[in-house]
């Protein structure tokens, strides 16, 4: 278990993450982090629903087009 002390950034409070627990996360300076409720708390994660989303419009749109998409890739 980690303890992370909280602080003032400019009108929000953020978080200090130990490097063990960054390094975890494969996360560095920068990057965003997903906050999401369970039942049993609160959950930080890497994981971005944006891209999620964006991946699973590729996906479908590979599906689609996977004929056009071979003859351009030609």
């Amino acid at each position: 278990m980690f303890k992370v002390k909280v602080r003032r950034v400019g009108n929000s409070l953020g978080a200090i993450l130990p490097s063990e627990v960054a390094a975890r996360l494969h996360v560095k300076e920068g990057d965003s982090l997903s906050v999401t409720e369970t039942p049993d708390g609160v959950q930080l994660s890497p994981y971005d629903p944006d891209f999620d989303a964006a991946m699973e419009a590729f996906e479908r749109g590979r599906t689609r087009f996977r004929n056009t998409l071979r003859r351009l890739a030609k």
